[in-house]
C-alpha cells in the first residue's frame, strides 16, 4: 500500500475550495495533459455523496478507465472518493479542508494498492507514485488558480 500526502495553501474561502475540488469540469481542466474525460455518472458540475464518475484518460500510453464513488462527505471539511472499478487493487483519496486567517489548507491523502504482486510494486516504485504525485500537484495548482480568481 502506498500513501501520498500533499498540503496546498489557497487564499480563498474553504467553501470555494471544497466546491472546486469536487467540480468535474475543473478536474477535467487540470487533467488535460492525460486527456482525462468524465464519460459516465456525473460528467459535469459538482459531484455529491454516493454519486459516481467514470474517468477515461491516457496514462503510460494506454487509455484507462477509473470509476470512483463519493463514499463520505462532511460539507466544506472532508470528502472521500474511492475506486469502484479500475486498474488498482484499491484506491482511496481523502480530501481535507481547514481555514485559517483567510487561507484554506487543503490536504490530500491518497492510499492505493497495485495489482500483480511484486511486478505491481516495482512499477509503483519506478513510475506510478511519481506519476500520481505529479497528477495531484497539477490538479492542486489548477484548483488554487481557479479558487483564488473567484475572490
Amino acid at each position: 500500500m502506498t500513501t501520498i500526502n500533499l498540503i496546498t495553501k489557497i487564499k480563498a474561502p474553504k467553501q470555494t475550495v471544497f466546491d472546486a475540488s469536487r467540480n468535474i469540469d475543473i478536474h477535467q481542466q487540470s487533467a488535460s495533459p492525460t486527456n482525462e474525460k468524465a464519460i459516465a455518472g456525473v460528467t459535469s458540475g459538482l459531484i455529491n455523496l454516493n454519486e459516481t464518475v467514470t474517468w477515461r484518460g491516457k496514462h503510460f500510453g494506454f487509455y484507462l478507465t477509473h470509476k470512483s464513488k463519493i463514499t463520505a462527505m462532511n460539507f466544506y471539511d472532508y470528502f472521500v472518493d474511492e475506486m469502484e472499478e479500475g486498474k488498482f487493487k484499491s484506491f482511496k483519496h481523502e480530501h481535507f479542508f481547514e481555514e485559517e486567517n483567510g487561507i484554506t489548507i487543503m490536504k490530500d491523502k491518497l492510499k492505493y494498492e497495485t495489482p500483480f504482486g511484486i511486478f505491481g510494486e516495482l512499477f509503483d516504485i519506478l513510475f506510478l507514485e511519481k506519476h500520481l504525485t505529479r497528477f495531484l500537484l497539477e490538479r492542486n495548482k489548477i484548483l488554487k488558480e481557479v479558487s483564488e480568481k473567484q475572490l
